[in-house]
């Protein structure tokens, strides 16, 4: 697949973008950028878990959200003109990850449209088990 990106982008950068944020704030960080993907990972603590020590599912859709957001944002042709948000996003849970562990989640895309994005997030445990896998789709609006 040919480079979907039409913005300019580094690790640093999408990680700087992530500084102050949800994001950083449950640990995510982006590890790394293909023609047409991006890689993240978020570890399995205190700040992602749920009461029984397994990762928490809305941990997995802040994971996949961060992801697609990012992606859709580096797709977008004028970020002058027009910006990225979020319309709707699923979650399967498949398979539980316990505290102590990291996981990777691998954002690619289903569809990109001039006004409407679809992504399909995988996120893996360190097994490269898959343990959720999300889909979001993002409309890309004019700014006000």
């Amino acid at each position: 697949m040919p480079n979907i990106w039409k913005q300019p982008h580094t690790l640093d950068g999408l990680n700087t973008l992530n500084a102050n944020t949800m994001g950083e704030h449950i640990g995510i960080v982006f590890t790394e950028i293909g023609d047409d993907f991006i890689t993240a990972t978020m570890p399995v603590n205190e700040k992602t878990v749920q009461p029984f020590r397994i990762l928490h599912g809305g941990a997995n859709v802040a994971l996949a959200e961060t992801l697609g957001s990012v992606a859709s944002t580096l797709c977008v042709a004028d970020l002058s003109t027009h910006t990225a948000v979020g319309l709707e996003i699923n979650a399967n849970h498949l398979k539980s990850v316990r505290e102590g562990s990291r996981v990777t989640g691998t954002c690619r895309p289903v569809r990109l449209g001039r006004q409407i994005h679809v992504w399909q997030i995988e996120i893996r445990d360190e097994k490269g088990d898959l343990s959720c896998i999300s889909r979001l789709t993002v409309a890309i609006v004019a700014r006000q």
